[in-house]
């Protein structure tokens, strides 16, 4: 990646969101958002210069008790930049579990420019992130019950839309890369849920490995399913609904990642503050464990650049995000962010 000079930011008129005065930023630069769970807050990187240059605070009770935010999504329409993100109320660094009978969620919707809160929606269950619709015209958002759910919001009026029963205690809600299906992890039944877009109709129910989070997107055909109690990756094929293989981990995953240019899947290891990668291998039509390289404690969620050379890699315990050379899986530096940083989306 070339070396960019960094943008001044000029000075900018106050914005007023929920009673809090929110200076506006003009983040016009590639950047990488990081949520940092206990602080409330985002920290945007620079790509120019690996450097944290701008905090946007994320709740009108910032200055209290923590609201947990947790994982961000992107939506860009020209000029446009919006960034949904899921506030389930409780922390999430070390399992899903603990939630209590009654407690509500939320979803932030931000301007990825100029560094407000655009809304801030309360929604009647913990909720584990909140994603756009791949026409950037809803917005959807699990909610973590027995009586799984998953909520349907018009992006533009945020009124609910509609309601898809899902399974059992639904966690990260996602999109396939061409759009066609949209995917919930439901952990309390291990199974994940496929869901027309379209019909908002459940087309299907796959087994997959015990206490599963996320469907995490590949870029060839695939969904990568990350089984927390199991302890594996369930490779599910977007065609055909079917897990086509199951990685064996030997290590709690914290989330999956596709680089489509590498051609490699990434996997978080938390307790070892590692990443694992796995190479397709052409003889076997099966990925193929291929190393690991240190990032920091609570190694978590993974973002790759483009042009797929570079990664960023945010550490829940370690409250910093590790830029990786993804040629040779060497660590660039790291940078120190805010408490507990979870979820990262990139910007170019």
């Amino acid at each position: 990646m070339g070396i960019a000079i960094v943008l001044t930011v000029p000075a900018c008129r106050k914005h007023k969101m929920d009673g809090m005065k929110m200076e506006e930023k003009n983040i016009n630069y590639p950047a990488a958002y990081i949520v940092n769970g206990e602080t409330n807050t985002l920290s945007v990187i620079n790509l120019n210069s690996n450097t944290v240059t701008d905090t946007i605070e994320l709740m009108s009770s910032g200055a209290g008790m923590p609201m947990w935010p947790h994982h961000v999504y992107h939506h860009t329409a020209g000029d446009m930049h919006h960034l949904a993100i899921g506030v389930p109320g409780m922390d999430l660094s070390e399992g899903h579990s603990g939630g209590m009978a009654g407690m509500k969620g939320k979803v932030l919707v931000v301007d990825g420019v100029k560094g407000t809160v655009l809304k801030e929606l309360e929604v009647p269950a913990m909720n584990h992130n909140a994603v756009y619709s791949p026409d950037g015209n809803e917005i959807w958002t699990s909610q973590m019950g027995m009586n799984g759910k998953v909520l349907v919001y018009d992006a533009k009026t945020f009124t609910l839309k509609k309601t898809i029963a899902v399974g059992m205690e639904p966690a990260e809600v996602t999109f396939s890369a061409d759009g066609s299906k949209a995917y919930v992890a439901n952990g309390g039944d291990n199974t994940v849920s496929v869901i027309d877009p379209a019909t908002k109709t459940v087309i299907t129910t796959i087994a997959v490995d015990a206490d599963p989070v996320g469907a995490w997107v590949g870029y060839d055909g695939k969904m990568y399913v990350d089984n927390e109690e199991g302890e594996s990756i369930s490779v599910v094929d977007v065609a055909t609904n079917t897990v086509v293989q199951t990685i064996p981990l030997g290590f709690m995953p914290g989330s999956a990642a596709h680089n489509q240019v590498k051609k490699e899947l990434w996997v978080t290891d938390p307790d070892n503050g590692k990443v694992h990668y796995w190479t397709w291998n052409t003889v076997g039509n099966q990925w193929s464990h291929s190393g690991s390289f240190n990032t920091g404690a609570g190694a978590h969620a993974v973002a790759f650049t483009g042009d797929g050379n570079t990664a960023y890699v945010t550490n829940q315990l370690a409250a910093s995000v590790s830029v990786i050379n993804v040629t040779d899986h060497s660590k660039i530096k790291d940078i120190s962010v805010g408490k507990k940083p979870n979820g990262i989306v990139i910007k170019q």
